[in-house]
C-alpha cells in the first residue's frame, strides 16, 4: 500500500484546519464553503476515510510521533465523495 508523506499530510491538515476556522466564522459564505469541502475531500482521499472530521483525526494521529502507517482502509472513491458531501451538510 502506497503510503502519502507526513509532510504531506501535515500540510493538507494545516489547510483543512485553517478553511474550517474560516468556515465557522463566516458560514454562509458560499466560496469559503467550497474551499474548505475541496480540502476536506482532498484529505479524505489522503487518509482513507469518509469524513473531513474521521480523516483530520486520522491525519493527527498519523502525525504522531512513532506512527509508521496511517490508520486507513480507503474506501471506493465514488463512496468517499458522497461521504464528504454528507458529512458538509450537502
Amino acid at each position: 500500500m502506497l503510503l502519502p508523506t507526513k509532510t504531506k499530510v501535515a500540510s493538507h491538515l494545516a489547510q483543512y484546519r485553517a478553511w474550517e476556522r474560516l468556515l465557522l466564522a463566516a458560514p454562509a459564505d458560499h466560496q469559503v464553503r467550497a474551499h474548505f469541502e475541496d480540502v476536506a475531500y482532498t484529505l479524505c482521499v489522503l487518509m482513507g476515510k469518509r469524513c473531513g472530521r474521521e480523516a483530520a483525526d486520522a491525519a493527527e494521529r498519523y502525525l504522531r510521533p512513532g506512527v509508521e502507517h496511517p490508520p486507513m482502509a480507503a474506501p471506493p472513491l465514488a463512496a468517499t465523495a458522497v461521504a464528504v458531501a454528507a458529512c458538509s451538510g450537502r
